[in-house]
C-alpha cells in the first residue's frame, strides 16, 4: 500500500480548520485521517482525552521532548501541543493521508524537516475573525484581544503555505480544500497549480 501523505492545516482561532477537517474525513474515511495533539491545557467541556487531544502535564510533555517523541511541538498561549511521531508513522504506514492541524510556529517547524502539503485556512478579514470569535463566547476580553494579535501574525504566516484557502463561506471553502487533496492525489504528489 502507498505510504499515505501528510497534509498540514493552520488556521486562527474560529477560522473553521476543525470543521472543515472533520468535513474531509467524513466524506473520505478510508482515505484520511487526523492525528490528534498532544497538549498540557486543561480540556474545554466535551472534550475527551484521547479523541479532541491527548491531555498531559507538563512533567509528562516535558519528557517526551527529551525523549524526541514529537515530529513538532510548540508554546501557544502559555499552553504547549505537539504531534507525536510514531502515531503519524504509523496512520501514514497504514496508507491514510494524515492531516495536521497545528498553529503557524509547529507548521514552520515541520517545513524545515518534512515534506508535506501545506494549507492555511483564511478568515475573510480580522473584523469577520472578531466577529466570530465573540459569538463563541469561549474568549474573554483580555483573551480576545491576544487572539486577534496572534491571528494578524499567523496570517502573515500564510505566505509560506503551499495553498490559502479563505473560509467566507464553509462549503465554498471545504470544496476547495478537497479540490487540492483530491489533485494532489491524482497528479502524483505534484503542487499543480494555486
Amino acid at each position: 500500500m502507498k505510504k499515505g501523505e501528510l497534509i498540514i492545516v493552520s488556521a486562527p482561532a474560529g477560522t473553521g480548520k476543525t470543521t472543515l477537517v472533520q468535513m474531509l474525513k467524513k466524506e473520505f474515511p478510508n482515505e484520511v485521517t487526523q492525528s490528534i495533539s498532544c497538549t498540557t491545557r486543561k480540556p474545554r467541556p466535551r472534550e475527551v482525552d484521547g479523541k479532541d487531544y491527548v491531555f498531559l502535564t507538563e512533567k509528562a510533555f516535558e519528557e517526551r521532548v527529551k525523549q524526541g517523541d514529537f515530529l513538532e511541538h510548540a508554546t501557544v498561549f502559555g499552553n504547549r501541543y505537539g504531534t507525536l511521531k510514531e502515531v503519524v508513522d504509523a496512520q501514514r504506514a497504514s496508507g491514510k493521508h494524515v492531516v495536521l492541524v497545528i498553529d503557524t510556529q509547529g507548521a514552520m517547524e515541520l517545513k524545515k524537516k518534512t515534506e508535506a502539503l501545506y494549507i492555511f485556512i483564511a478568515p475573510p478579514s480580522i473584523e469577520v475573525l472578531k466577529e466570530r470569535l465573540k459569538n463563541r463566547r469561549t474568549e474573554s476580553p483580555e483573551t480576545l484581544k491576544k487572539r486577534l494579535k496572534w491571528a494578524q501574525y499567523e496570517m502573515d504566516q500564510a505566505k509560506h503555505y503551499d495553498y490559502t484557502i479563505v473560509n467566507d463561506d464553509l462549503e465554498t471553502a471545504y470544496t476547495a480544500l478537497k479540490s487540492i487533496i483530491v489533485a494532489r492525489n491524482y497528479e502524483g504528489g505534484n503542487h499543480g497549480s494555486r
